[in-house]
């Protein structure tokens, strides 16, 4: 798309542009994993999209598929000296389109979009589903024995597990996911079957956790107890969806509080998961 009058296009960003777009994501201080932007981009490329005047970018924005079938509106950047302009708007509703005309009939969008925003949202099709809330504090955990290496079990079994509480299978996203340079992924298993899954990964200032996906509360303490021990002593984050009570006493348990967070909200029907089951969304930006 090129709108000649203003010199402003919309199309695929350059890798050299997505390091442009991690920078502006650490300059507003969203904190993204060190490998997140990277790992995302090696999944789908053609995600990244850029709105520039001329040749320098102006704004930016994702808008990830997972494999036709679902997708995600994450990453969403306008140059800081150039808001108010409008041009925001007209990157947002081309993102939007541009993602349904790269998924199958009727697949869903979802998006987790600060609060208030959530008003232009609406009007944009998509409809509020719960709030995700992000807690940071200072990591204090517990060895588990029996929380085991993620990597040692079949990976049939996590992405088994994590389409439970993600619903479409985003394999070749999750296998680079849970071994991402720095990263720990723990696991347990009852009954030789793999009943939870957590990941804990360094950012640009301490650790983010996610996701943490758990049959049962006492499974997600466990396990949340282990990814703290990782990291015993820095600054984690861990985004909780706020209607999933035991994830937030969770928390708060381990000693941390609420600082942040967005409307998880869809454009097409709701997700079947069990959302009783996440304790922890792998990110804001990639769902």
């Amino acid at each position: 798309m090129k709108d000649e009058k203003l010199d402003i296009s919309i199309d695929q960003m350059s890798q050299d542009e997505v390091r442009t777009l991690a920078q502006w994501a650490c300059s507003e201080g969203w904190n993204p994993g060190k490998a997140d932007i990277e790992l995302a981009w090696a999944f789908d490329p053609q995600a990244f999209i850029a709105m520039r005047r001329g040749d320098e970018l102006i704004a930016a924005g994702t808008i990830l598929s997972y494999g036709g079938q679902f997708g995600f509106m994450g990453l969403f950047i306008v140059r800081a000296d150039l808001r108010g302009q409008g041009l925001g708007t007209q990157l947002w509703h081309h993102r939007r389109d541009r993602l349904l005309a790269r998924l199958q009939p009727g697949a869903t969008i979802g998006m987790d979009g600060v609060f208030d925003m959530v008003p232009f949202y609406t009007k944009g099709g998509f409809q509020f589903a719960w709030r995700d809330l992000r807690f940071e504090g200072i990591a204090h955990g517990h060895q588990d024995a029996q929380a085991i290496d993620l990597q040692s079990i079949p990976f049939e079994q996590v992405d088994r597990l994590d389409r439970r509480y993600f619903a479409f299978s985003r394999a070749p996203f999750l296998q680079s996911w849970i071994r991402q340079p720095g990263g720990q992924a723990l696991g347990l298993i009852e009954a030789g079957e793999l009943v939870a899954y957590g990941v804990v990964r360094p950012a640009q200032a301490g650790f983010k956790i996610g996701p943490v996906f758990a049959r049962r509360a006492d499974l997600a303490e466990r396990l949340l107890g282990a990814l703290f021990a990782k990291v015993e002593g820095h600054t984690v984050q861990l985004d909780v969806p706020e209607i999933n009570e035991a994830a937030l006493k969770l928390a708060v348990r381990f000693g941390l509080a609420e600082s942040f967070g967005c409307a998880r909200m869809y454009h097409g029907a709701a997700p079947q998961i069990e959302v009783s089951g996440v304790f922890g969304v792998t990110s804001f930006e990639f769902g």
